[in-house]
């Protein structure tokens, strides 16, 4: 059976530094909308009915033989299942590898000073927990409109971002998911543009 996702179920703002948990069914449409420009989106993806079977960043990578992700992207699960596959995105290249942001990376990348300030690591715990996702669950994520080239030598480097107001790229769910969001409140590198700012969440199911 074609399921045609035509119904406007979610429209929702999500503010610099919150997140969310979003459930979306086989065939659904999730839409991430970057309203102000240059702000990282991270995102875990995980099988609403087993949330150990969650997106792998390295399996993804190999199966794609891609780095970066983009339209008609592939979303796959650590069972090497597909979870969801990009299926709109006008930014044109999202970030895999770069991870989200702790308490503890934040110490030893900037200083001792930031040691209080509210990172990702915290929101996907925070939001997780209603779906039973804690700290074993969590992996590598997705850092939607995040811009971390790959050097030559094989080294990341944080840069200022792709992405400008009103860009989005859009997921389509290949099978029932918890989407988790965090929306970066990274003021550390230049991920944010300096300066995290909300976003929007639409789904058509």
């Amino acid at each position: 059976m074609t399921i045609t996702a035509t119904t406007v179920a979610l429209d929702s703002v999500v503010e610099a530094g919150d997140g969310a948990l979003v459930s979306v069914p086989t065939g659904g449409r999730l839409r991430i909308v970057d309203l102000h420009g240059n702000q990282a989106v991270d995102t875990l993806f995980y099988d609403a009915h087993d949330i150990d079977n969650r997106y792998s960043a390295f399996d993804t990578i190999r199966e794609q033989r891609a780095v970066f992700l983009t339209t008609g992207s592939r979303l796959i699960s650590t069972r090497l299942d597909e979870l969801a596959v990009i299926t709109d995105d006008t930014c044109g290249r999202h970030d895999t590898v770069g991870g989200a942001c702790s308490q503890e990376s934040n110490v030893i990348r900037y200083g001792e000073f930031t040691r209080h300030q509210h990172a990702c690591r915290q929101t996907f715990l925070r939001y997780g927990a209603v779906a039973g996702i804690g700290q074993r669950q969590l992996a590598h994520n997705i850092n939607f409109f995040m811009n971390v080239p790959v050097t030559s030598t094989g080294g990341l480097t944080f840069e200022d971002g792709l992405s400008a107001p009103g860009k989005y790229v859009e997921v389509t769910a290949s099978r029932d998911l918890f989407v988790l969001i965090s929306n970066c409140p990274q003021v550390n590198n230049p991920c944010n543009g300096w300066d995290p700012t909300p976003i929007q969440l639409l789904g058509w199911w």
